[in-house]
């Protein structure tokens, strides 16, 4: 796990002050790698190389940028899980180092770009292929570990995170499209990112340059081939063999592990199976809310932690928590993404750091087995619908509304949403109607300089994903679930490496394997999703030998935040300040006036405010801020 970056000329030619550039570029990612760094520059001096270490797989051989016989180099941030399968398969023999690093140099020389489909992990990495001069950059099928790049003046640059490259761009500014996408969902899609000219490399996609040729390839997709042939039976163990493997991957370490545990079903999965065997060495950490009622879940977590009999940390985190440290949160995010999950996650990872290197946690479990309370909204208004027209049959429900029924029990603190969620265009076809229950801009109105945001039409790219031909039409289900998977979940994964990255925190996701995933995309909906009962695989599958007030819990949140409750009260003079101040009331696209009055009227779970408020933070560190970064040239 660590901080990746380089500059590449295109066109061969020297780098002008390349040591110093890469300097600058670990310096702003230094928190990634607290353990070493180093940098290489080729002898002509047209490519080189950056990179910062958190030690954690061959402690004392695993440096980088590391070089093979050939003058191949490569700089790498993540885990190759399966690099030991890997070695065997080329022959031990023929290995210096018992690094994951030489797996991927080795794995290249023997198959090419080809090898990124032998590789289980999370991963981004750039590989200099010294005798093709060829630049090869990769990552994770999943989008666990960043890639960011960008080009100026015939180099190409990249970083695990936007901010090493805004010393070199020629203006810090607000791409507009990507502008549009955060209004709506709370992160961008289609590899933008909210700095004009800075992209994204897409999960599952690598990037070859040769002879100034840039050209971008997909080398793995997830297909919604549903599987009508076995039983439910064989569904669940399945299920239950492909995640023990993934564990088993996921707790190769050379530093002791932990857990972050909310007490919910998802985490507990992770912590019971990956504490097992190991449990007097294995600790698990859960961040709690005390202020107000109903925020609290710590008694859950604690419960799990009796019953497997390993330790469980507690950290409380209060509202002074949040004035002090959530301009950090959007620093260290790069630009905001999602929802107030980030905040407690930094505040968490920050006291993870004393006690461990390495924690796995339980993310990607909702969009893979379908967890969200959405999805029952949304397919309960179809199955109605369906009712009524008379196609209940034709295919597109696989769970009839009366079957769901015994399940709405799960939406009882979801009534607000279903209340403007059906206040319009109820009934409406399917698309348009997930669109409306995951569109965060309903409610902004004059907040917004709508008009002078451009053409660009998030609805337009929300239609390319959910009607992606991996998908079947016939399954709504699956079509709600893929679109979370390819957008949400890199987006929630965005959080997770930077809040944890934050404080050189490894976090790692076993949830994530794409066997497991690749399987589950075969199971039909109503296994998957039987009676309306949400991740109702999940917990037939895993959730057996959990104890029984989790495993049927009816009533978990996520990680919630009273951020509503603080905004009235503790966070008041905090969020006056921030809005009214004099920069805040010149931003471009954004009148904070029209904010500061919408506080009052936030809902319980409202997201509006906390939405633009990262967005004013954002520009506060980075926009108002260009000056600093431009100056690191000069200074480092």
């Amino acid at each position: 796990m660590c901080g990746i970056a380089g500059l590449f000329d295109v066109k061969g030619c020297k780098i002008e002050n390349l040591s110093k550039k890469l300097d600058v570029m670990n310096f702003l990612q230094s928190h990634r790698g607290p353990d070493d760094q180093s940098t290489w520059r080729h002898k002509e001096e047209f490519i080189g190389f950056a990179h910062k270490r958190l030690s954690v797989i061959d402690i004392a051989n695993g440096c980088q940028p590391m070089k093979d016989d050939n003058g191949n180099c490569i700089v790498f941030n993540g885990e190759i899980y399966n690099f030991k399968d890997i070695r065997k398969e080329l022959g031990e023999e023929n290995f210096n180092t018992n690094s994951d690093t030489e797996v991927i140099l080795k794995s290249y020389a023997k198959w090419g770009t080809r090898c990124l489909e032998k590789f289980r992990g999370m991963f981004a990495f750039t590989l200099w292929d010294e005798k093709n001069r060829i630049l090869f950059c990769a990552r994770d099928r999943f989008g666990i570990k960043p890639f960011y790049y960008t080009e100026y003046k015939n180099i190409f640059l990249f970083a695990s995170e936007a901010k090493a490259l805004l010393p070199f761009v020629d203006r810090i500014e607000t791409d507009l499209d990507g502008f549009k996408d955060y209004l709506t969902f709370q992160f961008c899609l289609d590899g933008k990112s909210l700095f004009k000219g800075i992209k994204e490399l897409l999960p599952a996609h690598y990037i070859l340059i040769k002879e100034k040729d840039i050209q971008c390839f997909r080398y793995w997709q997830v297909f919604y081939d549903i599987d009508f042939n076995h039983t439910a039976k064989y569904f669940s163990e399945e299920t239950e063999n492909l995640f023990a493997e993934s564990i088993k991957y996921h707790k190769v370490s050379d530093v002791p592990i932990g857990g972050y545990l909310s007490g919910g079903l998802d985490s507990s999965i992770v912590n019971l199976n990956a504490s097992a065997g190991i449990e007097n060495q294995f600790a698990a950490f859960n961040g709690r809310f005390t202020e107000y009622e109903g925020f609290d879940e710590s008694d859950y977590a604690q419960k799990l932690a009796d019953f497997c009999g390993f330790n469980l940390l507690f950290l409380d985190i209060k509202s002074s928590d949040f004035i002090e440290n959530i301009k950090n949160v959007v620093y260290h995010l790069d630009y905001p993404v999602a929802g107030p999950g980030s905040f407690p996650q930094f505040m968490l990872s920050s006291f993870v750091k004393k006690h461990r290197k390495v924690m796995l946690g339980g993310q990607g479990a909702d969009e893979i087995f379908g967890g969200y309370a959405r999805y029952m909204i949304a397919y309960f208004e179809q199955c109605i619908k369906g009712a009524i027209e008379g196609t209940l049959n034709n295919g597109n429900f696989v769970v009839t509304y009366e079957s769901i029924i015994p399940n709405l029990k799960t939406l009882q603190k979801y009534k607000p949403l279903l209340k403007e969620f059906w206040a319009e265009g109820l009934f409406d076809d399917m698309d348009k109607r997930y669109f409306r229950l995951i569109s965060r801009n309903n409610t902004l109105n004059e907040e917004i300089i709508w008009e002078e945001l451009g053409s660009y039409s998030p609805y337009e790219t929300f239609l390319n994903i959910f009607r992606a031909e991996n998908v079947g039409k016939e399954s709504y289900f699956d079509r709600m679930t893929h679109f979370d998977f390819k957008t949400l979940l890199p987006a929630l994964l965005h959080v997770e490496d930077r809040m944890s990255m934050a404080f050189g925190v490894e976090s790692r996701v076993p949830f994530l394997d794409h066997k497991l995933v690749e399987f589950s995309a075969t199971v039909p909906s109503d296994i998957k999703f039987k009676n309306g009962e949400l991740k109702h695989l999940l917990k037939i599958a895993l959730g057996q030998n959990l104890p029984d007030i989790i495993k049927n819990r009816k009533d978990k949140m996520g990680f919630p935040v009273p951020l509503v409750k603080w905004m009235n009260k503790e966070l008041k003079e905090f969020l006056h300040d921030v809005f009214s101040s004099k920069t805040a009331s010149t931003r471009p696209f954004i009148n904070n006036r029209k904010v500061l009055k919408s506080i009052s009227q936030e809902s319980e779970f409202g997201r509006k405010v906390w939405g633009l408020l990262c967005l004013e933070l954002w520009q506060e560190q980075f926009h108002d801020r260009e000056h600093y970064f431009k100056s690191l040239i000069k200074e480092v």
